[in-house]
């Protein structure tokens, strides 16, 4: 398939590296400069904004969720098929409060309507690390699932498919609508969970809670001296989001 990807984090460059490993064409633009790409290990074909959504299948979407209503020019570009996959999660502590989200408005459905694209969400409920280190072949024991939110059931086996390609098994998290139980601050969040696992997260997630859990862990991950390991982390998350 022919993927094109919007930001060049951690996220966007485990992608990109795994889609090129299992022989797909991929193009990787920086939402801001294609300068910005110098001396980053890229394994796609760097272009400019403007020509990473022609002739491609599918556009991954991994910059900051405050900043996608930047290349909103170019998403509308892509071609009506064309599926487009949003990685962001919302952190307000990165500077930039958004108050549709703080008044309750499921992330997702803003972006959708930032980038006046339908999309599906997919990638946000795991770490970098385990996106790049921990996917395993289907049928392996104990295999971290990824929840995958849309509207559009076809374009939700699509991107399962690819997940699933690239080492980890999936939980159809239903539609748009129900994707803030795969948002931070939930059981679901970036607590390395099985299929059944995960299944059973999603169902126990409160939103209410959610904004409240999530910025406990901020709060412990910003004030400890020498950070957290990947497991700490995944730990730490585990704790907070099942209390």
């Amino acid at each position: 398939m022919r993927f094109g990807i919007i930001g060049a984090g951690p996220i966007a460059l485990s992608i990109s590296k795994k889609l090129v490993n299992n022989n797909h064409d991929v193009k990787i633009a920086d939402a801001r400069d294609i300068e910005r790409l110098k001396g980053k290990t890229l394994n796609a074909i760097p272009v400019v904004v403007e020509d990473v959504v022609t002739n491609i299948d599918v556009l991954i979407v991994s910059i900051p969720l405050h900043a996608l209503p930047t290349i909103r020019s170019a998403v509308e570009k892509a071609a009506d098929e064309v599926i487009i996959v949003d990685t962001s999660n919302y952190y307000p502590q990165m500077g930039v409060k958004i108050d549709e989200i703080e008044n309750g408005m499921v992330e997702s459905v803003w972006v959708t309507q930032q980038l006046g694209r339908p999309i599906i969400k997919a990638f946000n409920n795991l770490l970098a690390y385990t996106l790049e280190h921990e996917g395993t072949p289907e049928g392996s024991s104990r295999r971290i699932a990824a929840a995958i939110a849309g509207d559009d059931h076809k374009q939700k086996q699509t991107i399962m498919s690819i997940v699933s390609e690239l080492g980890f098994d999936t939980v159809d998290s239903g539609s748009l609508n129900d994707s803030w139980r795969q948002q931070p601050g939930t059981p679901a969040y970036c607590t390395e969970l099985t299929k059944e696992e995960l299944s059973e997260a999603l169902q126990k997630a409160n939103k209410e809670q959610a904004p409240i859990l999530r910025n406990k862990v901020i709060d412990k991950l910003t004030t400890v001296s020498g950070g957290y390991s990947h497991k700490e982390i995944v730990n730490l998350n585990r704790e907070v989001y099942n209390s």
